[in-house]
């Protein structure tokens, strides 16, 4: 890209800037944003197989909220538990981090101060912890102010594959063409194939569809953010995720595979419908006056994981509540914990697999295995 005609100081400037704060959010949250999720992660798995969903969502979003708090930031939730009405804490436009709190003048520096965009969900697949099951985690998402796509709190159309098949196959495409294009590009037989579908009645056509053409289904209650990130790894013989799941979770999967350079697209459903559930509102015409109402005139538009997240930096980082494809969950042992964390930047072109040891007090053993 070339600099304004006149401009060149001020936009080689600009970029510098630019990279400066890229480097800022990496370097100053990197750390810190795995003690946030591992806290929220530990927190809520004191709850796990206890059949308290809700308990177990609230632990990990305090434990969460807490953590950030004593970050050096200025964070913004973008997307978070939900409306303020509804969600006391990590509310929508609730600010966190140090550089917010009421004596922020005297701790913060306005010229090294960090400002970002925050997606969370302290605990994907409250489910999964209630009744035991695997692949429930605490995950996030961040990027510099503006980088991260506000969704409403809808649902999405969404189709995840591996990096090799990004940008060849499309969400606008048939399952059986994407499934094709996805056996072209993996070097596979159809039959070989894995593709992940939420357990749910609006999908009974596509896991039809699917399995007609020869891949195989592997259905789930809950948590899509881990089966999304599944297909950016080898190894977890998992090929790809297609079906509607929420919109804001969509978000936060675009996130992590956009730095995994994996394949997400997200178009958002706002029809009841389709949907066949009362969780988004009472009518069609109810929730485009809503998406008007967020400057969103495109209501069909299909985005991909840059305009999702669409920041310079982007950071993400999810810790294992319990076991699943890519992480072991929280492990508890005579005065401490063992998790297992993921860290994804774009930035260093780097994912972290973190395995922390917490010693709660005087711990009479450290647990290796």
């Amino acid at each position: 890209m070339y600099p304004p005609f006149g401009r060149l100081e001020n936009y080689e400037t600009t970029e510098i800037q630019a990279a400066e704060r890229a480097d800022s959010v990496e370097n100053t949250l990197g750390l810190e944003i795995i003690e946030v999720v591992e806290q929220a992660a530990i927190a809520s798995s004191k709850w796990m197989g206890k059949g308290e969903k809700d308990i177990a969502d609230q632990v990990a979003v305090e434990a969460m909220r807490e953590r950030m708090n004593k970050i050096y930031m200025r964070g913004r939730i973008v997307i978070g538990e939900g409306e303020r009405d509804n969600a006391p804490m990590l509310y929508i436009g609730e600010e966190v981090g140090i550089c917010t709190q009421p004596n922020a003048e005297a701790l913060c520096n306005p010229d090294e101060l960090v400002e970002i965009d925050i997606a969370v969900d302290p605990c994907e697949g409250t489910n999964l912890v209630a009744y035991g099951q695997p692949g429930s985690m605490a995950v996030l998402a961040i990027s510099e102010k503006g980088g991260l796509f506000a969704a409403p709190d809808f649902y999405m159309k969404k189709l995840a594959a591996p990096p090799a098949a990004k940008g060849k196959v499309d969400i606008n495409k048939s399952a059986t063409e994407n499934l094709k294009i996805l056996a072209e590009c993996l070097e596979r037989s159809i039959e070989e194939l894995v593709i992940i579908v939420m357990k749910r009645e609006r999908h009974n056509d596509l896991i039809k569809e699917i399995r007609e053409a020869g891949a195989r289904v592997q259905l789930i209650s809950d948590g899509d953010v881990g089966a999304a990130i599944s297909c950016g790894f080898a190894g977890t013989n998992i090929h790809g995720l297609m079906g509607i799941g929420a919109a804001p979770e969509g978000v936060i999967s675009a996130a992590a595979m956009r730095a995994l350079g994996g394949h997400f697209q997200g178009q958002l459903i706002y029809d009841p419908a389709i949907v066949k559930t009362g969780l988004i509102g009472e009518s069609r015409e109810a929730n485009l006056d809503r998406l008007k109402s967020m400057n969103i005139n495109d209501a069909d538009k299909v985005y991909d994981a840059h305009e999702l997240a669409s920041g310079k930096t982007v950071l993400f980082a999810a810790c294992g509540i319990t076991s699943g494809n890519l992480m072991q969950g929280v492990r508890f042992f005579s005065g401490g914990a063992r998790t297992q964390s993921l860290v994804i930047s774009n930035q260093s072109k780097t994912a972290r697999f973190v395995d922390t040891i917490h010693m709660f007090g005087e711990p009479k053993t450290l647990q290796l295995n």
